[in-house]
């Protein structure tokens, strides 16, 4: 069984540190902080051998190097190919869906899930969804280099694991997209008991991540845009009559980028 640690960094990131429970091997995944993942294994015995990337944004990456340092360069460091990241050691080429065994780690399918960045990659781990800037908990990540097309298929390929995946994104993001979630479809039941779940843990400054797909696909509007509650929505914010899926999601994520 996989075991999740939870490394907060910086203001809203999460840097999430797994391991077998047999095993005191881990890989940190996406260490924007060298130094908070340092500090984290001190207070354990977990010996880290590897680290996990999704995408080549520096609150993803920039503590890389550092953590080669420390650990003489014995790390083995995972990510796309086709971002600019320095200190990969093991460059990943994905087309779709690809399944590799990371030593310590076992069988992982790394999913290409382009649209916060063209290269974005998703790890999938017992059970567990690693997903970077892709999939937030009631929302998805902004469109820095893809196109509305392919974030909404890469949406698409992980609302399509099981119900039961753990979702861990990479930011504190809940909150601020509930807002927004509860404002487009201000009925749906699921969404406000969630949203009151999610008040109660950030009050007791408790991480509302991880969530699971089955939640997301439940309460996250940009998981629902094949909805006819969705869609309604849209038309009536942007006065356009009829809309698509596509064109339900593009326009969702434009209102989100000004609310």
């Amino acid at each position: 069984m996989l075991s999740v640690h939870t490394i907060p960094a910086f203001n809203d990131n999460y840097l999430w540190l797994v391991h077998h429970t047999d095993s005191l091997d881990a890989y940190v995944v996406d260490p924007g902080c060298a130094t908070s993942v340092i500090d984290y294994l001190a207070t354990t015995q977990l010996n880290l051998v590897g680290i996990l990337i999704t995408h080549h944004h520096n609150d993803h990456t920039g503590g890389i190097k550092q953590l080669q340092q420390y650990f003489n360069h014995k790390l083995d460091v995972f990510g796309p190919s086709n971002e600019r990241i320095d200190g990969l050691t093991i460059p990943l080429i994905v087309d779709s869906v690809s399944t590799i065994n990371i030593p310590h780690l076992g069988e992982t399918q790394v999913m290409a899930v382009p649209g916060h960045t063209l290269g974005h990659v998703a790890y999938y781990i017992d059970s567990k969804l690693f997903c970077g800037d892709t999939l937030f908990s009631g929302g998805c990540g902004r469109l820095f280099e893809g196109s509305p097309s392919q974030m909404l298929q890469s949406l698409k390929m992980l609302a399509t694991l099981p119900d039961i995946t753990q979702v861990f994104c990479a930011h504190e993001y809940t909150r601020a997209n509930l807002d927004f979630a509860q404002h487009v479809t201000p009925n749906n039941q699921k969404l406000n008991e969630y949203a009151e779940k999610v008040d109660q843990l950030r009050s007791q400054n408790i991480p509302t991540i991880p969530s699971t797909i089955a939640t997301e696909k439940a309460i996250n509007p940009f998981l629902r845009c094949h909805l006819n509650e969705t869609q309604v929505a849209i038309s009536n914010h942007h006065n356009i009559a009829n809309v698509d899926e596509i064109q339900t999601f593009t326009l969702l994520r434009e209102w989100k980028n000004q609310f």
